[in-house]
């Protein structure tokens, strides 16, 4: 096995392993905290996501991209990287605080005031940590963020249970986010044995602003888009509405964004390292590309068709208005990876100016999309967002294509097979939950016929991305990993 296939094939269980068991836990946390708080409680949070989001963004400042995507980097890279990241989080943090009453006023919360203060240390305490964090990522190491992670979600999550119990309502999540942040930086600072020097050097902070300042730009612009409908919903509908939107997002995010956010951390990394290798470039990307879509399409489609089993049975009949939202929102979601993985072709480039102009089309058709599907409520919000999905990837693909000497129709027919393959195995699905089975029958069967379908399916028909998985697994079998 190619020194590449080896640590490709290790970086994707390990990381899957950091994902899946952190998601996993949130996951579970979170759905015994939607039974103990309301609605409201999670639309608080929600309001507060876009200033906490954007103000994470500006203090990476695109410089984690920029050193992983450094062949080498020293101590002055990383200390100048830790100065100015830690910097940046102070400066945020008491502008947010600042900010507080106004945030308040706007949504007509007065609430919110102490609340946004107090999440926003959260800030402070990821500065410390992000530098450690691209270490790990630079070498494909997510063992030890597992590690860290894991442990952090489990104590903080626990912390949030009991206070939730104790009936600290919005208050629970709040210091639930501040435990998991400060138990992730005592732990990977721990785990790692390392800490970075405090070294400003003009020359690395010239190199590292260089390529990440236009990814900075081209990240707020998506994170205030992505937190738009949060400050939309909350301000033109209601704390309650926002909580159902939050929630179907939240759970229509969990496979997808997971499997992205798996592929995204170790394809960076490792196609920054055949950057000057176009074929093996091209090869690499289209693997990925065909097995991200083979694990991710069948997920999003059983979880659009088994919704209403799924919701009753975590969360419970309060929150069924989220169901129909969750519908419509995985089929935008399902195509998160597509774009990730041609996003980091862009990085590996070093065409972070393509990065953001892209950025800037893109998000000036979604805002479009949002203003006209608002006067339709949540479901026309939804069906906007999953249109913009679409159009978000097919936009992506034609900006990398000249990377790859591949066309946006070739890259679509690499990914038609198990996009039409999930959709049958959707429609039979759903047509098992109209036989009002039950809700645990209906999820049971639902999941096991539609696993079977599909793995079976596609090893008759011999699928690419189905061939490159299961070697994949082969080899991690076979491999100590």
């Amino acid at each position: 096995m190619s020194s590449v296939a080896s640590k490709s094939i290790r970086g994707i269980v390990w990381s899957a392993i950091e994902r899946f068991s952190l998601q996993g836990v949130q996951f579970l946390i979170g759905i015994v905290l939607a039974r103990l708080l309301s609605p409201s409680d999670f639309g608080m949070i929600g309001m507060l996501s876009i200033f906490l989001s954007v103000s994470q963004t500006f203090i990476d400042c695109g410089f984690s991209n920029a050193l992983i995507r450094q062949k080498e980097t020293t101590a002055k890279d990383y200390g100048t990287a830790f100065i100015i990241n830690f910097a940046i989080s102070l400066f945020a943090f008491v502008i947010l605080f600042v900010a507080a009453p106004f945030v308040a006023s706007f949504y007509n919360m007065p609430d919110l005031q102490p609340v946004m203060r107090v999440i926003s240390v959260t800030l402070i305490v990821n500065a410390l940590f992000t530098v450690h964090k691209v270490r790990l990522t630079r070498n494909v190491d997510f063992k030890m963020q597992s590690k860290a992670s894991l442990c952090a979600a489990l104590v903080s999550g626990g912390l949030g249970i009991i206070l939730a119990f104790e009936g600290f309502g919005v208050w629970s999540l709040v210091y639930q986010a501040i435990c998991n942040s400060v138990l992730n930086l005592v732990l990977m600072t721990i785990l790692l044995r390392w800490f970075p020097k405090p070294i400003f050097s003009k020359e690395s902070f010239r190199s590292l602003f260089g390529f990440g300042s236009k990814l900075l730009v081209a990240s707020v612009i998506s994170s205030v888009y992505s937190n738009l409908y949060n400050i939309v919903i909350g301000k033109w509908y209601s704390a309650s509405n926002l909580g159902y939107y939050t929630r179907a997002d939240h759970l229509g995010a969990f496979p997808s964004q997971n499997v992205a956010g798996i592929l995204s951390r170790v394809t960076y990394p490792i196609l920054s390292q055949l950057q000057d290798e176009p074929e093996r470039l091209r090869d690499i990307y289209i693997k990925y590309l065909q097995m991200s879509c083979f694990v991710v399409f069948p997920l999003m489609m059983g979880l659009a068709a088994l919704a209403h089993p799924l919701v009753l049975l975590l969360l419970g009949e309060k929150w069924l208005p989220s169901v129909v939202l969750l519908q419509i929102l995985c089929f935008g979601l399902m195509l998160d990876p597509v774009c990730n993985i041609n996003l980091n072709l862009l990085y590996v480039k070093g065409r972070s100016d393509l990065v953001l102009k892209l950025e800037i089309v893109k998000k000036t058709i979604a805002v479009a999309i949002l203003a006209i599907s608002l006067p339709f409520g949540l479901v026309g919000l939804c069906l906007g967002r999953a249109c913009y999905g679409v159009i978000a990837t097919l936009l992506n693909m034609i900006y990398t294509k000249s990377f790859i000497n591949l066309s946006m129709w070739g890259q679509i027919k690499l990914i038609l097979s198990p996009l039409m393959l999930a959709l049958v195995m959707m429609v039979g699905i759903y047509g098992l939950t109209l036989l009002d089975l039950g809700d645990a029958v209906s999820l049971a069967v639902g999941i096991a016929v539609g696993t079977s379908f599909y793995l079976g399916m596609a090893r008759i028909l011999k699928m690419n991305s189905a061939v490159y998985m299961f070697e994949m697994l082969k080899r991690a079998f076979r491999k100590d990993i």
